[in-house]
Protein backbone atom coordinates (compact mmCIF):
# COMPACT_ATOMS: atom_id res chain seq x y z
CA UNK A 1 0.00 0.00 0.00
CA UNK A 2 2.59 2.38 0.82
CA UNK A 3 4.37 1.48 -2.61
CA UNK A 4 1.35 2.68 -4.25
CA UNK A 5 0.58 5.74 -2.40
CA UNK A 6 3.85 7.45 -3.01
CA UNK A 7 3.94 7.27 -6.46
CA UNK A 8 0.39 8.41 -6.72
CA UNK A 9 0.81 11.73 -4.46
CA UNK A 10 4.21 12.69 -6.15
CA UNK A 11 2.11 12.37 -9.56
CA UNK A 12 -0.30 14.86 -8.02
CA UNK A 13 2.44 17.42 -7.19
CA UNK A 14 4.00 17.70 -9.97
CA UNK A 15 0.76 17.92 -11.89
CA UNK A 16 -0.14 21.00 -9.38
CA UNK A 17 2.85 22.07 -10.31
CA UNK A 18 2.86 21.83 -14.39
CA UNK A 19 0.39 24.69 -15.05
CA UNK A 20 2.70 27.40 -12.92
CA UNK A 21 5.96 26.28 -14.82
CA UNK A 22 4.24 26.41 -17.76
CA UNK A 23 3.08 29.69 -17.16
CA UNK A 24 6.56 31.15 -16.02
CA UNK A 25 7.82 29.89 -19.25
CA UNK A 26 4.99 31.63 -21.52
CA UNK A 27 5.37 34.99 -19.91
CA UNK A 28 8.85 34.68 -20.19
CA UNK A 29 8.98 34.03 -23.40
CA UNK A 30 6.46 36.66 -24.52
CA UNK A 31 8.46 39.31 -22.32
CA UNK A 32 11.11 38.34 -24.32
CA UNK A 33 9.87 38.21 -27.79
CA UNK A 34 8.23 42.11 -26.82
CA UNK A 35 11.37 43.43 -25.98
CA UNK A 36 13.10 42.01 -28.98
CA UNK A 37 10.50 43.12 -31.72
CA UNK A 38 10.28 46.49 -30.00
CA UNK A 39 14.43 46.95 -29.82
CA UNK A 40 14.16 46.13 -33.88
CA UNK A 41 10.76 47.52 -35.15
CA UNK A 42 9.01 49.16 -32.41
CA UNK A 43 6.11 47.75 -34.06
CA UNK A 44 3.58 46.87 -30.44
CA UNK A 45 2.38 50.04 -29.50
CA UNK A 46 3.85 50.25 -26.15
CA UNK A 47 6.98 51.30 -24.89
CA UNK A 48 7.85 48.16 -23.03
CA UNK A 49 6.13 45.54 -24.02
CA UNK A 50 3.85 43.77 -22.62
CA UNK A 51 3.25 46.33 -20.19
CA UNK A 52 2.42 49.54 -20.47
CA UNK A 53 4.96 51.56 -18.70
CA UNK A 54 8.50 53.37 -19.61
CA UNK A 55 11.75 52.66 -17.63
CA UNK A 56 12.62 56.01 -15.77
CA UNK A 57 13.85 55.62 -12.30
CA UNK A 58 12.98 58.45 -9.97
CA UNK A 59 12.59 58.95 -6.42
CA UNK A 60 11.14 61.57 -4.15
CA UNK A 61 12.62 62.00 -0.31
CA UNK A 62 9.41 60.03 0.70
CA UNK A 63 10.56 56.96 -0.81
CA UNK A 64 11.48 56.55 3.16
CA UNK A 65 8.05 56.97 4.00
CA UNK A 66 6.98 54.13 1.52
CA UNK A 67 9.92 51.52 2.65
CA UNK A 68 8.47 52.05 6.15
CA UNK A 69 5.03 51.27 5.24
CA UNK A 70 5.34 48.85 2.82
CA UNK A 71 8.11 46.72 5.21
CA UNK A 72 5.78 47.27 8.83
CA UNK A 73 2.69 46.10 6.66
CA UNK A 74 4.49 42.75 5.27
CA UNK A 75 5.83 42.22 8.81
CA UNK A 76 2.64 42.74 10.98
CA UNK A 77 -0.16 42.11 8.95
CA UNK A 78 0.20 38.60 9.48
CA UNK A 79 -0.29 38.84 13.26
CA UNK A 80 -3.56 40.86 12.09
CA UNK A 81 -4.91 37.58 9.65
CA UNK A 82 -3.67 35.75 13.01
CA UNK A 83 -5.10 37.53 15.88
CA UNK A 84 -7.84 39.56 14.69
CA UNK A 85 -10.99 38.17 16.93
CA UNK A 86 -14.01 39.17 15.00
CA UNK A 87 -14.99 39.86 11.43
CA UNK A 88 -15.28 43.00 11.57
CA UNK A 89 -12.11 43.88 13.14
CA UNK A 90 -10.44 41.95 9.79
CA UNK A 91 -12.69 44.16 7.63
CA UNK A 92 -11.13 46.92 9.60
CA UNK A 93 -7.77 46.08 9.66
CA UNK A 94 -7.94 45.17 5.75
CA UNK A 95 -9.07 48.69 4.86
CA UNK A 96 -6.92 50.26 6.96
CA UNK A 97 -4.01 48.29 5.26
CA UNK A 98 -5.38 49.34 1.44
CA UNK A 99 -5.76 52.89 2.35
CA UNK A 100 -2.24 52.82 3.86
CA UNK A 101 -0.11 50.80 1.02
CA UNK A 102 -1.75 52.65 -1.78
CA UNK A 103 -1.47 56.20 0.00
CA UNK A 104 2.56 55.07 0.71
CA UNK A 105 3.35 53.78 -1.93
CA UNK A 106 1.97 56.12 -4.27
CA UNK A 107 4.49 58.88 -2.52
CA UNK A 108 7.78 57.08 -3.63
CA UNK A 109 8.42 58.98 -6.89
CA UNK A 110 6.87 62.47 -7.02
CA UNK A 111 5.75 62.95 -3.37
CA UNK A 112 2.42 63.78 -2.38
CA UNK A 113 1.66 65.39 -5.59
CA UNK A 114 1.31 61.78 -6.95
CA UNK A 115 -1.68 61.27 -5.42
CA UNK A 116 -3.68 63.59 -8.44
CA UNK A 117 -1.07 63.89 -10.69
CA UNK A 118 -2.69 61.77 -12.86
CA UNK A 119 -5.78 63.74 -12.84
CA UNK A 120 -3.98 67.18 -13.11
CA UNK A 121 -3.02 68.88 -16.25
CA UNK A 122 -0.27 71.37 -16.66
CA UNK A 123 3.45 71.17 -15.39
CA UNK A 124 2.65 69.74 -12.44
CA UNK A 125 0.60 67.14 -13.62
CA UNK A 126 0.59 63.87 -16.23
CA UNK A 127 0.37 63.73 -20.04
CA UNK A 128 -2.40 61.69 -19.27
CA UNK A 129 -5.04 63.96 -17.98
CA UNK A 130 -6.56 65.36 -20.98
CA UNK A 131 -7.59 61.53 -21.68
CA UNK A 132 -9.08 61.33 -18.16
CA UNK A 133 -12.13 61.22 -16.84
CA UNK A 134 -12.77 65.25 -15.32
CA UNK A 135 -12.14 66.95 -18.89
CA UNK A 136 -15.11 65.07 -20.31
CA UNK A 137 -17.55 66.78 -17.77
CA UNK A 138 -18.75 69.59 -19.81
CA UNK A 139 -20.04 66.65 -22.17
CA UNK A 140 -22.94 66.68 -19.23
CA UNK A 141 -23.56 70.93 -19.91
CA UNK A 142 -27.21 69.93 -21.08
CA UNK A 143 -27.90 67.42 -17.98
CA UNK A 144 -27.76 63.95 -17.38
CA UNK A 145 -30.87 63.11 -19.53
CA UNK A 146 -29.37 64.59 -22.77
CA UNK A 147 -25.76 62.69 -21.96
CA UNK A 148 -27.09 59.53 -21.65
CA UNK A 149 -29.47 59.53 -24.30
CA UNK A 150 -26.70 61.10 -26.65
CA UNK A 151 -23.82 59.10 -25.30
CA UNK A 152 -23.02 57.56 -29.05
CA UNK A 153 -22.90 60.83 -30.68
CA UNK A 154 -21.10 62.25 -27.94
CA UNK A 155 -18.22 59.78 -27.80
CA UNK A 156 -15.93 61.32 -30.96
CA UNK A 157 -16.17 64.22 -28.68
CA UNK A 158 -14.94 63.16 -25.06
CA UNK A 159 -11.58 62.01 -23.35
CA UNK A 160 -10.65 58.52 -24.28
CA UNK A 161 -11.32 57.25 -20.48
CA UNK A 162 -14.72 57.96 -20.99
CA UNK A 163 -15.07 56.75 -24.12
CA UNK A 164 -13.80 53.35 -23.15
CA UNK A 165 -16.52 52.73 -20.74
CA UNK A 166 -20.53 53.23 -20.77
CA UNK A 167 -21.83 56.39 -19.43
CA UNK A 168 -21.95 55.76 -15.25
CA UNK A 169 -18.73 57.35 -14.27
CA UNK A 170 -19.12 60.52 -15.69
CA UNK A 171 -22.78 60.91 -14.78
CA UNK A 172 -21.85 59.85 -11.09
CA UNK A 173 -18.61 62.43 -10.77
CA UNK A 174 -21.43 64.92 -11.92
CA UNK A 175 -24.08 63.91 -9.33
CA UNK A 176 -21.30 63.74 -6.60
CA UNK A 177 -20.68 67.33 -7.52
CA UNK A 178 -16.81 66.28 -7.98
CA UNK A 179 -14.94 68.27 -10.28
CA UNK A 180 -10.95 68.07 -8.87
CA UNK A 181 -8.10 65.98 -9.34
CA UNK A 182 -8.50 65.86 -5.75
CA UNK A 183 -12.18 64.66 -5.26
CA UNK A 184 -11.65 62.35 -7.78
CA UNK A 185 -8.39 60.80 -6.20
CA UNK A 186 -10.44 60.53 -2.60
CA UNK A 187 -13.39 58.92 -4.24
CA UNK A 188 -10.97 56.41 -5.90
CA UNK A 189 -9.18 55.65 -3.30
CA UNK A 190 -11.80 55.48 -0.62
CA UNK A 191 -14.02 53.00 -2.90
CA UNK A 192 -10.91 51.17 -4.20
CA UNK A 193 -9.87 50.19 -0.90
CA UNK A 194 -12.57 48.24 -0.06
CA UNK A 195 -11.63 45.55 -2.43
CA UNK A 196 -9.18 44.24 0.29
CA UNK A 197 -12.42 43.93 3.30
CA UNK A 198 -14.49 42.41 0.31
CA UNK A 199 -11.97 39.73 -1.07
CA UNK A 200 -12.03 38.82 2.60
CA UNK A 201 -15.68 38.35 2.19
CA UNK A 202 -15.55 36.04 -1.01
CA UNK A 203 -12.68 33.96 0.11
CA UNK A 204 -14.90 33.03 3.04
CA UNK A 205 -17.82 32.02 0.91
CA UNK A 206 -15.84 30.14 -0.73
CA UNK A 207 -13.17 28.81 1.06
CA UNK A 208 -13.88 29.77 5.02
CA UNK A 209 -12.50 32.24 7.41
CA UNK A 210 -8.82 31.69 6.62
CA UNK A 211 -9.02 31.70 3.09
CA UNK A 212 -10.80 34.97 2.95
CA UNK A 213 -8.06 36.70 5.09
CA UNK A 214 -5.12 35.21 3.37
CA UNK A 215 -7.48 36.72 0.09
CA UNK A 216 -7.62 39.63 1.74
CA UNK A 217 -3.91 40.63 2.31
CA UNK A 218 -2.83 39.32 -0.93
CA UNK A 219 -5.70 41.68 -2.48
CA UNK A 220 -4.32 44.73 -0.28
CA UNK A 221 -0.88 43.88 -1.10
CA UNK A 222 -1.45 43.59 -4.81
CA UNK A 223 0.98 45.53 -6.91
CA UNK A 224 -1.44 46.16 -9.85
CA UNK A 225 -4.02 47.51 -7.34
CA UNK A 226 -1.03 49.57 -5.29
CA UNK A 227 0.54 50.80 -8.48
CA UNK A 228 -2.44 51.24 -11.69
CA UNK A 229 -5.36 51.34 -8.78
CA UNK A 230 -4.68 53.79 -6.43
CA UNK A 231 -5.22 56.83 -8.85
CA UNK A 232 -7.43 54.85 -11.46
CA UNK A 233 -11.18 54.67 -11.59
CA UNK A 234 -10.69 51.51 -12.26
CA UNK A 235 -9.76 50.74 -8.59
CA UNK A 236 -13.43 51.78 -8.06
CA UNK A 237 -14.79 49.64 -10.62
CA UNK A 238 -12.93 46.65 -8.87
CA UNK A 239 -15.22 47.26 -5.78
CA UNK A 240 -18.13 47.52 -7.83
CA UNK A 241 -17.48 44.21 -9.49
CA UNK A 242 -16.22 42.19 -6.49
CA UNK A 243 -19.31 43.27 -4.43
CA UNK A 244 -21.47 41.95 -7.08
CA UNK A 245 -19.46 38.47 -7.42
CA UNK A 246 -19.27 38.37 -3.41
CA UNK A 247 -23.71 38.38 -3.06
CA UNK A 248 -23.69 36.22 -6.53
CA UNK A 249 -22.20 33.37 -5.04
CA UNK A 250 -24.40 33.22 -2.30
CA UNK A 251 -26.81 30.61 -1.18
CA UNK A 252 -29.64 32.15 -0.71
CA UNK A 253 -32.11 34.52 -3.07
CA UNK A 254 -32.16 37.89 -1.70
CA UNK A 255 -28.45 37.62 -2.10
CA UNK A 256 -28.59 36.67 -5.76
CA UNK A 257 -31.09 39.09 -6.12
CA UNK A 258 -28.88 42.10 -5.05
CA UNK A 259 -25.61 40.53 -6.57
CA UNK A 260 -28.32 40.85 -9.96
CA UNK A 261 -28.69 44.47 -9.70
CA UNK A 262 -25.36 45.34 -8.48
CA UNK A 263 -24.01 43.36 -11.93
CA UNK A 264 -26.53 45.34 -13.69
CA UNK A 265 -25.48 49.09 -12.08
CA UNK A 266 -21.61 47.84 -13.05
CA UNK A 267 -22.23 47.53 -16.63
CA UNK A 268 -23.24 51.04 -17.06
CA UNK A 269 -20.05 52.13 -15.64
CA UNK A 270 -17.57 49.69 -17.29
CA UNK A 271 -18.21 46.87 -20.09
CA UNK A 272 -15.56 44.86 -18.09
CA UNK A 273 -17.48 44.18 -15.60
CA UNK A 274 -19.96 41.87 -17.85
CA UNK A 275 -17.55 39.55 -16.99
CA UNK A 276 -18.21 39.39 -13.40
CA UNK A 277 -21.75 37.57 -13.62
CA UNK A 278 -20.13 34.88 -16.32
CA UNK A 279 -17.10 34.30 -13.43
CA UNK A 280 -19.83 33.91 -10.74
CA UNK A 281 -21.75 31.86 -13.05
CA UNK A 282 -18.57 29.43 -13.61
CA UNK A 283 -17.77 28.96 -9.87
CA UNK A 284 -21.84 28.46 -9.02
CA UNK A 285 -21.56 25.97 -11.80
CA UNK A 286 -18.44 24.26 -10.60
CA UNK A 287 -19.89 23.97 -6.58
CA UNK A 288 -23.42 23.50 -6.55
CA UNK A 289 -24.33 22.14 -10.17
CA UNK A 290 -26.13 23.37 -13.48
CA UNK A 291 -29.41 24.56 -12.14
CA UNK A 292 -28.10 26.89 -9.20
CA UNK A 293 -25.63 28.25 -12.35
CA UNK A 294 -28.92 28.93 -14.49
CA UNK A 295 -30.06 31.04 -11.85
CA UNK A 296 -27.13 32.79 -11.43
CA UNK A 297 -26.45 33.36 -15.05
CA UNK A 298 -30.47 34.58 -15.63
CA UNK A 299 -30.79 36.82 -12.65
CA UNK A 300 -27.86 38.74 -13.96
CA UNK A 301 -28.98 39.04 -17.29
CA UNK A 302 -32.37 39.73 -16.44
CA UNK A 303 -31.28 42.63 -14.22
CA UNK A 304 -28.90 43.80 -16.84
CA UNK A 305 -31.46 43.69 -19.82
CA UNK A 306 -34.05 45.67 -17.50
CA UNK A 307 -31.75 47.97 -16.42
CA UNK A 308 -30.87 49.08 -19.94
CA UNK A 309 -34.34 49.06 -20.97
CA UNK A 310 -35.72 51.51 -18.33
CA UNK A 311 -32.49 53.70 -19.73
CA UNK A 312 -33.40 53.45 -22.87
CA UNK A 313 -36.92 54.40 -22.27
CA UNK A 314 -36.41 57.01 -19.81
CA UNK A 315 -33.63 58.47 -21.36
CA UNK A 316 -33.20 57.22 -24.54
CA UNK A 317 -29.76 55.17 -23.89
CA UNK A 318 -28.72 53.00 -26.96
CA UNK A 319 -26.15 50.84 -25.27
CA UNK A 320 -26.01 48.36 -28.77
CA UNK A 321 -24.98 51.64 -30.96
CA UNK A 322 -22.07 52.55 -28.06
CA UNK A 323 -20.29 49.69 -28.28
CA UNK A 324 -20.61 49.81 -32.15
CA UNK A 325 -19.27 53.19 -32.24
CA UNK A 326 -16.89 52.44 -29.58
CA UNK A 327 -15.13 49.28 -31.75
CA UNK A 328 -14.60 51.37 -34.62
CA UNK A 329 -13.26 54.26 -32.38
CA UNK A 330 -11.11 51.55 -30.96
CA UNK A 331 -10.16 49.46 -33.89
CA UNK A 332 -8.91 52.75 -35.62
CA UNK A 333 -6.93 54.30 -32.56
CA UNK A 334 -4.09 52.50 -30.55
CA UNK A 335 -5.47 48.91 -31.21
CA UNK A 336 -4.61 49.92 -34.34
CA UNK A 337 -0.61 49.53 -33.69
CA UNK A 338 -0.98 46.54 -31.16
CA UNK A 339 -1.17 43.30 -33.64
CA UNK A 340 -3.64 41.22 -32.36
CA UNK A 341 -1.44 37.85 -32.23
CA UNK A 342 0.95 39.31 -30.07
CA UNK A 343 -1.04 40.81 -27.81
CA UNK A 344 -3.42 37.61 -27.40
CA UNK A 345 -0.33 36.41 -25.32
CA UNK A 346 0.73 40.05 -24.31
CA UNK A 347 -2.46 41.31 -22.56
CA UNK A 348 -2.84 38.33 -20.09
CA UNK A 349 0.83 38.36 -19.83
CA UNK A 350 1.04 41.69 -18.25
CA UNK A 351 -1.73 41.45 -16.61
CA UNK A 352 -0.42 38.60 -14.24
CA UNK A 353 2.81 39.85 -13.88
CA UNK A 354 1.54 42.99 -12.55
CA UNK A 355 -0.73 40.63 -10.07
CA UNK A 356 2.04 40.39 -8.29
CA UNK A 357 4.10 37.28 -9.79
CA UNK A 358 4.16 35.10 -6.47
CA UNK A 359 0.41 35.46 -6.90
CA UNK A 360 0.14 34.75 -10.71
CA UNK A 361 2.20 31.56 -9.55
CA UNK A 362 -0.14 30.82 -6.93
CA UNK A 363 -3.51 31.48 -8.41
CA UNK A 364 -2.17 29.04 -11.49
CA UNK A 365 -1.49 26.15 -8.71
CA UNK A 366 -4.91 26.54 -7.52
CA UNK A 367 -6.45 26.36 -11.45
CA UNK A 368 -4.38 22.86 -11.85
CA UNK A 369 -5.90 21.97 -8.48
CA UNK A 370 -9.32 23.09 -10.32
CA UNK A 371 -10.28 25.36 -8.03
CA UNK A 372 -13.84 26.75 -8.65
CA UNK A 373 -13.01 30.59 -8.54
CA UNK A 374 -9.65 29.84 -10.45
CA UNK A 375 -11.39 27.93 -13.26
CA UNK A 376 -14.04 30.72 -13.48
CA UNK A 377 -11.27 33.49 -13.70
CA UNK A 378 -9.01 31.54 -16.01
CA UNK A 379 -11.75 31.01 -18.84
CA UNK A 380 -12.62 34.91 -18.14
CA UNK A 381 -9.19 36.02 -18.85
CA UNK A 382 -9.49 33.73 -21.42
CA UNK A 383 -12.08 35.36 -23.43
CA UNK A 384 -11.34 38.85 -22.63
CA UNK A 385 -7.84 38.13 -24.15
CA UNK A 386 -8.92 36.55 -27.19
CA UNK A 387 -11.97 38.77 -28.12
CA UNK A 388 -9.30 41.70 -28.42
CA UNK A 389 -10.99 44.10 -26.98
CA UNK A 390 -8.30 45.29 -24.46
CA UNK A 391 -5.25 45.06 -26.27
CA UNK A 392 -1.91 45.91 -23.71
CA UNK A 393 -2.66 48.53 -20.92
CA UNK A 394 -4.40 45.18 -18.88
CA UNK A 395 -2.76 46.20 -15.56
CA UNK A 396 -5.02 48.78 -15.23
CA UNK A 397 -7.91 48.14 -17.23
CA UNK A 398 -8.35 44.32 -16.11
CA UNK A 399 -7.99 45.30 -12.29
CA UNK A 400 -11.49 44.06 -11.61
CA UNK A 401 -9.75 40.75 -11.83
CA UNK A 402 -7.08 41.12 -9.69
CA UNK A 403 -9.07 40.34 -6.05
CA UNK A 404 -10.74 37.51 -7.89
CA UNK A 405 -6.63 36.49 -8.35
CA UNK A 406 -5.85 36.48 -5.00
CA UNK A 407 -9.40 35.02 -3.68
CA UNK A 408 -8.45 32.10 -6.40
CA UNK A 409 -4.42 32.23 -4.85
CA UNK A 410 -5.41 32.03 -1.42
CA UNK A 411 -6.34 28.65 -1.68
CA UNK A 412 -2.94 27.17 -2.29
CA UNK A 413 -1.29 28.68 0.37
CA UNK A 414 -1.17 28.93 4.69
CA UNK A 415 -0.64 31.52 7.39
CA UNK A 416 2.83 29.80 7.67
CA UNK A 417 4.05 31.47 4.28
CA UNK A 418 2.08 34.77 4.15
CA UNK A 419 4.73 36.55 5.44
CA UNK A 420 7.53 36.12 2.71
CA UNK A 421 4.71 36.10 0.20
CA UNK A 422 3.78 39.82 1.32
CA UNK A 423 7.94 41.25 1.40
CA UNK A 424 7.84 39.69 -2.33
CA UNK A 425 5.13 41.44 -3.05
CA UNK A 426 6.05 45.01 -1.35
CA UNK A 427 9.43 44.52 -3.15
CA UNK A 428 7.71 44.23 -6.29
CA UNK A 429 5.55 47.10 -6.16
CA UNK A 430 7.93 49.23 -4.70
CA UNK A 431 10.49 48.29 -7.50
CA UNK A 432 8.21 48.62 -10.11
CA UNK A 433 7.43 51.98 -8.53
CA UNK A 434 10.42 53.77 -8.39
CA UNK A 435 12.36 52.43 -11.58
CA UNK A 436 9.02 52.78 -14.09
CA UNK A 437 7.11 55.39 -15.04
CA UNK A 438 3.61 53.93 -15.28
CA UNK A 439 1.39 56.99 -15.52
CA UNK A 440 -0.37 56.07 -12.82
Amino acid sequence: MTTTATPTRTTGWRAELALPRAGLVVCALTVAVGLAIRATTLGLGTPLPPFSMLFSPELDPLVAVSVLVLGGAATLTPRLIDRAATPARVVGGLFALALALGLSLNVARAGVSGWTAVFTSGVHGSPEAPHEYLPGLPALAHGVAYYVGHFPQLLMHVPTHVRGNPPGPLVALHLLGIHTAAGLTALCVALGALTAPLAYDLGRVLGGEQRGRLAGALTAFAPSLLLFGVTSVDYAFATLGLGAACLLVRRNRAALLAGGVLAALGSFFSWLLLAIPAWATIVVLRREGPRRALACAGTSAIAIVALNAVLAVTLGYDPLATLRVLEQLYRHGAASTRPYAYWLFGSPVAWALMLGMPTAWLGARSLGRRDPAAVALAAVVLAAAVLGFTKAETERIWLPFVPLACVAAAATISARTLRPLLWSLAIQALAVEVLFDTVY
